[in-house]
């Protein structure tokens, strides 16, 4: 009965223990067995808790001065910060509170950006943060503070076999738009793909798996603990609302999709109309235009399958713009771009005076008089204006190449000789009509109008 007593007496709880062991909960749960065993040495663990702690803070900060850099191929190459700066790509790991508690976890999520491996995906119970751990190491890789999170996206990975979902996280500054402040570095986005089916790895800090009873998603897991988490932003995913491209997904029989093919300079990537803005993924650098960024947005370069697409996009409380080209974008989906840029009321800036001189004058200037009559009728967009100008040059082409100046002359060997007299004998008639007439002012025409009869009439003859 006393070793019951001395049993119930004993913490459920030590901070220091919470702390030192909040990666390991096997080894936390060997340490408070012990304790509960014998009360007595309660204070020895708090203090191994303690230097444990310690210990691991050392361990952070010494290797916040070396960071792994990952390139897309298989090498792995490290570089040295200078003067203790911290890695572009997110917080230092030692920033990150490492000991600190979870409160959702992810195991084996295969993650795009900024690396390219399969991690532990960690939500922290305090302090917010969103983080990635290294499964073998335990050590903290990369993570942003969850109020530094501006945009979350939930997209359909394009051009797959089986569904996936790529979870897109933008943090401040991390958008491609917006540069950061003098003497900070510019945080990356992060990127991870789950699969579309049942978790299987992922679970709350107490160690309950998600999702196996209640029939969610490893995409709808994730997004409702996000969304739990996150208080200035929500996650965004398509909507068929806003824009659904043309073309349904080829690799999936019957299925919309979402996204647009496009290139940025050499860089093939896929353009996502979304209702917070324009994403162009999955490539590095990742771009998000948010509404409020983008200036203006005009088409370029438009021919009969494809056409461009210029976004000017201006960094917030900043005067200064940056324009954005994507180019060969198929020109199926111009009635849907055309439709979604009107719909949030996105300048069109093909009226520009520095674009007027694009070929195929895309950018014809509207006199008032044409504005007057289409005031009655919907208004033509410059891409369809552009397409049926395009097209009607074509025809006149066509035209041009069927008609033959000398085919008529080829009927008749003669047919040009025969002309020339024409033409000489109408010059030639032409001349004796002047010249009778220049004569004619010098006769007398009642005389030759009647003749002898102008002699008998009597004078006093009225």
């Amino acid at each position: 009965m006393a070793f019951a007593t001395i049993n119930s007496s004993a913490p459920t709880s030590i901070p220091a223990i919470e702390n030192a062991f909040a990666a390991e909960p096997g080894l936390k749960k060997r340490v408070y067995d012990a304790i509960a065993h014998t009360p007595q040495h309660a204070p020895l663990f708090e203090d191994i808790a303690k230097y444990t702690s310690s210990l691991l803070d050392r361990t952070a900060n010494s290797s916040a001065q070396t960071v792994e850099l990952v390139s897309d191929g298989p090498a792995m190459k490290k570089r040295k910060l200078q003067n203790g700066d911290a890695p572009a790509n997110a917080q230092s790991p030692g920033d990150l509170k490492a000991d600190m508690p979870l409160q959702f976890y992810m195991q084996d999520v295969s993650f795009a950006m900024p690396q390219r491996k399969k991690l532990t995906l960690e939500i922290t119970a305090q302090h917010g943060f969103l983080r990635a751990r290294n499964q073998t190491s335990k050590e903290v890789e990369f993570g942003v503070p969850l109020g530094k999170i501006q945009h979350v996206l939930c997209l359909p990975v394009p051009e797959k076999n089986q569904r996936q979902f790529n979870f897109c996280i933008i943090p401040q500054y991390g958008d491609g738009v917006n540069p950061p402040p003098e003497g900070v570095s510019a945080p990356e986005a992060m990127v991870w793909t789950v699969a579309d089916g049942p978790p299987k790895a992922a679970f709350s800090g107490t160690g309950q798996q998600l999702g196996t009873g209640d029939g969610e998603t490893a995409d709808k897991v994730v997004q409702r603990v996000l969304n739990d988490n996150l208080s200035q932003t929500k996650v965004v995913r398509p909507d068929e609302r806003q824009f659904v491209s043309a073309m349904p997904e080829a690799h999936r029989k019957g299925e919309k999709a979402y996204h647009v093919k496009a290139f940025r300079g050499s860089k093939e990537g896929y353009l996502f109309l979304l209702s917070t803005g324009i994403l162009f993924g999955f490539k590095k650098p990742l771009v998000f235009f948010a509404f409020e960024n983008v200036d203006s947005i005009s088409y370029t370069s438009v021919l009969q399958r494809t056409f461009n697409l210029n976004v000017v996009a201006r960094s917030t409380g900043s005067d200064e713009t940056q324009e954005f080209e994507f180019s060969m974008i198929d020109q199926a989906d111009f009635s849907g771009i055309d439709t979604y840029i009107k719909k949030h009321g996105l300048q069109d800036a093909s009226l520009a005076e520095a674009r007027r001189a694009k070929r195929y004058n895309v950018n014809n200037v509207k006199t008032e008089d044409d504005a007057t009559e289409g005031g009655a009728e919907e208004e033509e967009s410059e891409l369809q204006k552009a397409q049926r100008e395009l097209e009607d040059q074509e025809d006149e082409d066509e035209d041009e190449e069927d008609y033959d100046p000398g085919s008529e002359s080829d009927t008749d060997g003669s047919g040009s000789s025969s002309d020339e007299d024409d033409d000489e004998d109408q010059e030639g008639g032409m001349e004796d009509d002047e010249e009778e007439d220049e004569e004619g002012d010098d006769r007398d025409i009642v005389a030759e109008e009647l003749g002898s009869e102008a002699e008998d009439v009597p004078a006093d003859e009225s």
